[in-house]
């Protein structure tokens, strides 16, 4: 393996939302720096399953419905 070309791994202070702090090893800053981070998976809806809604904006689903409301696939 070559010298002097890899970056300086070491512990680092992960503080998540909440407040909670961790310990990991990473080449983030310096030896003893904390990474404070504005999103983490225990809060984040694309982590935790949130709730997703459908927001109608400007009428899309209204017009969509009015054009195809009455298409049918099935038999009558």
């Amino acid at each position: 393996m070559k010298k002097n070309i890899h970056p300086d791994y070491h512990v680092i202070k992960v503080q998540m939302t909440n407040g909670t702090v961790f310990e990991t090893r990473s080449t983030y800053g310096a030896e003893g720096d904390t990474l404070t981070l504005d999103i983490d998976p225990t809060v984040h809806p694309a982590w935790t399953g949130g709730k997703s809604s459908m927001l109608d904006t400007g009428g899309q689903v209204a017009r969509f419905n009015k054009r195809f409301g009455g298409l049918t696939l099935g038999k009558k």
